[in-house]
C-alpha cells in the first residue's frame, strides 16, 4: 500500500498479492474502514472467476467479497483494453487464467487506457499490467537562498554558528 499526502486527503494505491487461502482479502475486509480515498487496487488476486475470465465457468464466493470491498473503497473493475490472460499455466494440468486485476474509481480521474503485455513477461509467468497515468502539471515557486563564496555575509554567518 503507497499512500499520498495532499493538504487535505490521503490517497492510496493498494497492489495485491493474496494467496490461495486469500490472506489479502480478509485484510483488506478488515481494514477498508480506515482506508480513505483509493485511486487503484490492482495486481494478483487469486481468484479465477466467470465475471472477468471468459475460459472460466465458476463463480466463487471470493469474487463478491472483493466486489463488496471495490465497492466500499468506491472503485470498480477497469478492464484492459485488450483482455487475455494475466497468469500462464506452468504445468500441463492447469490452464491460462485472468487472476491479475484493475479495480479505479468509476469517473476513472487522470487514468488512461490499462494494457496488458504478455510480450515482457518472462520470467514471471504473470503479465504485467500497464496503466498509464496522467499528471498534470502544477507551477509550484521555489525560493532558493544562498551566501555568495567569500562574501561578507558568509563570514558573518559563520561567526555566528561559531
Amino acid at each position: 500500500m503507497l499512500a499520498f499526502h495532499s493538504d487535505q486527503d490521503t490517497n492510496y494505491m493498494i497492489n495485491i498479492y493474496s494467496d490461495s487461502n486469500q490472506t489479502a482479502l480478509q485484510a483488506l475486509w478488515e481494514s477498508m474502514m480506515n482506508i480513505d480515498k483509493t485511486i487503484i487496487l490492482t495486481r494478483d488476486f487469486n481468484i479465477r472467476d466467470s465475471d472477468w475470465d471468459p475460459n472460466f465457468r465458476h463463480h466463487f464466493s471470493h469474487t463478491d467479497d472483493l466486489i463488496t470491498i471495490a465497492d466500499n473503497l468506491g472503485l470498480e473493475l477497469f478492464p484492459p483494453s485488450n483482455p487475455g490472460p494475466t497468469r500462464f499455466a506452468d504445468n500441463l494440468h492447469d490452464t491460462n487464467s485472468v487472476i491479475d486485476l484493475v479495480f479505479l474509481p468509476p469517473s476513472n480521474a487522470g487514468f488512461g487506457q490499462h494494457t496488458l503485455h504478455p510480450e515482457i513477461c518472462k520470467p514471471s509467468d504473470h503479465v504485467p499490467l500497464i496503466i498509464k497515468i496522467g499528471i498534470r502539471e502544477v507551477n509550484t515557486n521555489i525560493n532558493i537562498w544562498s551566501i555568495k563564496k567569500d562574501s561578507e555575509e558568509k563570514k558573518e554567518f559563520i561567526s555566528s554558528l561559531v
